[in-house]
């Protein structure tokens, strides 16, 4: 060949670099920010697991069934807020504790009977926590105020369709008082304009956190659940005021295709968001596992063991809807268990702590 058909040749390959490479290497950058790696997936789950089971921390009275734990910190103490299931519907309980295992119930902060949209159902959740790992898991205010989100409706029965999300607020966090709902509520129906396929009958559980950095543009991002006719799947809305809320993508999150996945719990491990929920009859029975993402939009789902799954006689049904935090170096991941004790709370931890006395 002529040294001038060298030279075309190295010209042509030069064009086709300078026409495609950074099309390939923006293909990486974005791939980098929507997949999680395997490897970092791993240490994750080694960071997170808690495989000794501490049992039993809180039972309903009198066999009452009880549900979704959610735990922060105010004033030196422990506090969980919590559902019971009274026959009827749901109301919202908060109990207090020393040091994560014994725990003390105070009373009720979200009633039945308001004779509105949330009548019978009235199950909340913390919202504005600090959700670093490892920090303080303080709530945060806001206009002055501590927040929660929750899943209220109006008919008898347990879940009974449609379920929607409302707000409330309060001054007080650690006190058994009623918090104020907003009369804006619900913020987000499944009647609404704008609702999306995969949540056209009912919204179930929902946690709110404050990105202070703006990710997607507002400082309040909503995680929840919402159901179809095929499944249950976990998707996102943003607020800039807590008040009024806007759906963000077309589509869920969190899919895996049939079944549940529900109750989402986000923290920040180091420079990574990590997505704690339940998957329930995708596969056999309940159980907790996780989600990591860069972005808080796309999220890389862990395939391997579960985080807690039934294996007791006390959660040999349902080991779901998690809570996790850790604390002086020990990870408590609070979970609802189903099993011979009814519906109950349960904890599993990452350092053998004994055994509960509430446990058989």
């Amino acid at each position: 060949m002529t040294v001038r058909g060298w030279i075309r040749i190295f010209f042509t390959l030069l064009f086709l670099g300078v026409l495609f490479i950074p099309e390939a290497m923006g293909e990486t950058r974005e791939s980098s920010v929507k997949i999680v790696p395997p490897e970092t997936m791993a240490r994750i789950y080694g960071e997170v697991k808690t495989p000794y089971k501490y049992g039993i921390v809180l039972k309903g009275a009198d066999g009452t069934k009880i549900d979704c734990p959610s735990v922060f910190r105010h004033s030196g103490k422990w506090y969980m807020m919590y559902i019971v299931f009274n026959s009827t519907g749901y109301e919202t309980m908060l109990a207090e504790s020393d040091d994560l295992l014994s725990w003390r119930v105070l009373g009720t902060i979200l009633s039945q009977g308001s004779g509105g949209w949330d009548d019978m159902q009235a199950a909340g959740y913390v919202a504005l926590q600090d959700y670093t790992w490892g920090g303080s898991y303080e709530l945060t205010r806001y206009d002055g105020k501590f927040w929660l989100s929750y899943l209220g409706g109006a008919l008898k029965g347990y879940e009974t369709d449609p379920l929607a999300i409302g707000l409330a607020w309060t001054r007080k966090p650690a006190e058994a008082a009623a918090w104020h709902r907003l009369a804006e509520n619900p913020v987000l129906h499944p009647g609404q304009s704008g609702t999306r396929w995969w949540e056209t009958i009912t919204l179930y559980k929902s946690t709110v956190i404050r990105d202070s950095g703006k990710t997607l543009g507002s400082p309040f991002v909503m995680y929840y659940n919402g159901k179809a006719r095929d499944a249950e799947r976990i998707g996102m809305a943003v607020s800039d005021d807590m008040v009024h809320w806007r759906r963000y993508g077309a589509e869920p999150v969190i899919d895996n295709g049939a079944g549940i996945s529900g109750d989402p719990q986000i923290t920040r491990i180091g420079d990574v968001w990590v997505m704690f929920y339940f998957g329930a009859f995708w596969r056999p029975k309940a159980f907790d596992t996780f989600a990591c993402s860069n972005d808080l939009v796309h999220w890389t789902k862990w395939t391997g063991p579960d985080l807690v799954a039934p294996t007791e006689q006390w959660d040999e049904q349902y080991a779901h809807k998690p809570w996790v935090i850790k604390h002086d170096g020990v990870v408590y991941h609070f979970y609802c268990a189903v099993g011979t004790e009814g519906r109950v709370i349960a904890l599993a931890t990452s350092k053998d702590m004994g055994k509960s006395p509430l446990t058989p």
